[in-house]
């Protein structure tokens, strides 16, 4: 696809927030966490409380570039995209709706990434949602649990969402997939990378038929306190320009 470059159209906070989100669009692919079109990542506009970049509805992960993100506020008008031609792509509504739910009320947050993976949709539909066997999954020790209630097309489930995340910065929605929040955007892959981490190794292990050896309370807390924020460094601090790097290795396309 041909896309005009939007980089003369924004300021440069925005294009840098706009590189970011593409690429993240792309490591979430290369990672194996894409699902074709569906799902989003959306990223806050610097500057603009008001307004967020997403993916157009019908682009692959592997296509996103900084310029094909779509701006829009939390009304869901859209204040700046570019020329798709005769594709005209649009943002979809479940999307939005989810998406816009929490920067309106997570002023804080950056950047929110949904995915359905194989091992998140696994999990979220088993009756003990993540087990805290890992190392990894102790760092999700509290994660919150939002209830499946269809398609997210109705903006009444907006309040519920974003009260079953609450202050958290991951969320398993049941029966559906899962959810990470970062104030940054490398801070949310970083939540959104380990996340699936722990999935899948949960996924393996139960898949063996053995039991699984249960770890004592006093140290599932102990490791949980150890990464949360004020007791190390934020996430994506120092990952995501080593990410950014390997990506101008592997496919430096997401920066047009």
């Amino acid at each position: 696809m041909r896309i005009s470059s939007m980089e003369s159209k924004c300021t440069p906070a925005e294009w840098a927030a706009r590189v970011d989100l593409a690429a993240c669009y792309r490591l979430v692919e290369w990672y194996g966490m894409a699902d074709m079109m569906a799902n989003h990542i959306s990223a806050r506009v610097p500057g603009e409380d008001n307004a967020f970049l997403i993916n157009p509805y019908g682009m692959l992960y592997e296509e996103i570039t900084a310029s094909s993100l779509i701006k829009v506020d939390l009304d869901g008008t859209i204040l700046a995209k570019p020329d798709f031609g005769e594709l005209d792509y649009g943002i979809n509504k479940a999307g939005y709706i989810l998406h816009s739910a929490i920067h309106a009320a997570r002023h804080e947050v950056a950047c929110v990434i949904h995915t359905h993976t194989w091992a998140n949709m696994a999990v979220s539909a088993l009756e003990g949602g993540l087990v805290p066997t890992t190392q990894t999954a102790m760092r999700f020790l509290k994660i919150g649990y939002h209830d499946y209630q269809g398609v997210v097309l109705d903006g009444a489930e907006q309040a519920s969402l974003v009260r079953d995340l609450g202050e958290a910065e991951a969320l398993i929605l049941r029966n559906h997939g899962a959810l990470t929040v970062g104030r940054t955007v490398g801070e949310a892959f970083n939540w959104m990378h380990r996340l699936e981490l722990a999935c899948r190794s949960q996924l393996a292990a139960q898949a063996t038929g053995r039991g699984l050896v249960a770890v004592p309370a006093p140290v599932l807390e102990a490791t949980w306190n150890n990464y949360q924020r004020g007791t190390r460094r934020p996430y994506g601090l120092m990952e995501w320009p080593a990410l950014l790097r390997k990506l101008d290795r592997l496919d430096p396309g997401y920066r047009r």
